[in-house]
C-alpha cells in the first residue's frame, strides 16, 4: 500500500482532491451530488452519534436534534473553506481541526457514498481512487488562488459555458459567497475578509476564467 509523503498537520489548510476509479462518472445527477454533500456536512463533526446511512432513516424529529446537537456542541475535525463536484473527481479546500481529522474525514465521507453508489448502480468494489491527494496551503496569496481553482472547475471542465453561472451553480461552494445560495458547512468568513466585498471576489474568479482553461487544454503536453 502506498504511503502518504505530506504530513496532515492540524491547524494547516490542505488542497484535498480525488478521482473515482478509471475516471467513471460518479457525480452525474442531482439526488447523488446532494447526498455526497450531506455526508460531507455530517462526517465533518468529530464523533455522529450514528452513521449517515442510518441517521437519513430516522425521522425528522429525531434528524432535527441529532444535527442540533451537532451544530451547537460538535466538535469539528475539519472546517471546509471550497468545494467543486466534477462527474468524475471532486475539490475541498480545507483545514484540518483535529488530529488525524482529515483522514478520519475522508475516510467517512467516501467509504459513505462509495457504499450508496454501489447499491444504486447494483455494483461491488471500490469507488474512488485509493489515495485522495493533498497539498498544503502555505501562504495566504496561494489560499485564495486555490479556492479560485476549486470555484472554477465546472468551467474549465465546460460543464458551464459563462463564470458567472457559478453564482446559482450548486455544486461548488462559489454561490455561498456571494449569496445566492446557502451551505451548511461552508465557512465563507475566512476567504471573504481578503476582498472588500463580494463584488470583488466575483471580478477575482471571472478575471482568470479563460486563462485557466487556457491551461486545462494544454497541461497535458507538460506532463512527464
Amino acid at each position: 500500500m502506498a504511503s502518504r509523503k505530506i504530513i496532515l498537520a492540524t491547524g494547516e489548510i490542505y488542497h484535498i482532491f480525488n478521482r473515482s476509479v478509471s475516471k467513471e462518472p460518479i457525480f452525474t445527477n442531482t439526488r447523488g451530488n446532494r447526498r455526497f454533500l450531506d455526508t460531507i456536512n455530517f462526517y465533518r463533526f468529530q464523533d455522529p452519534y450514528v452513521r449517515y446511512s442510518h441517521f437519513i432513516r430516522m425521522q425528522d424529529e429525531f434528524r432535527s436534534k441529532i444535527l442540533e446537537n451537532m451544530y451547537t456542541t460538535g466538535i469539528q475535525n475539519v472546517t471546509i473553506f471550497a468545494f467543486s463536484l466534477m462527474p468524475n473527481h471532486f475539490h475541498l479546500l480545507i483545514r484540518q481541526e483535529q488530529e488525524s481529522g482529515i483522514k478520519k474525514f475522508m475516510s467517512q465521507i467516501q467509504n459513505s457514498y462509495a457504499k450508496y453508489y454501489n447499491t444504486k448502480n447494483d455494483r461491488s468494489g471500490s469507488v474512488f481512487q485509493e489515495m485522495f491527494k493533498a497539498v498544503r496551503i502555505e501562504t495566504d496569496e496561494q489560499f485564495i488562488h486555490v479556492a479560485r481553482y476549486v470555484h472554477l472547475n465546472p468551467v474549465t471542465g465546460y460543464l458551464l459555458k459563462d463564470p458567472t453561472e457559478l453564482e446559482t451553480y450548486p455544486w461548488t461552494s462559489f454561490g455561498s459567497y456571494v449569496g445566492n445560495l446557502t451551505s451548511e458547512f461552508i465557512d465563507t468568513n475566512t476567504i471573504l475578509s481578503h476582498f472588500k466585498n463580494t463584488q470583488e471576489l466575483k471580478q477575482f474568479t471571472f478575471d482568470q476564467a479563460n486563462y485557466q482553461r487556457k491551461l486545462d487544454n494544454i497541461k497535458h503536453l507538460t506532463l512527464e
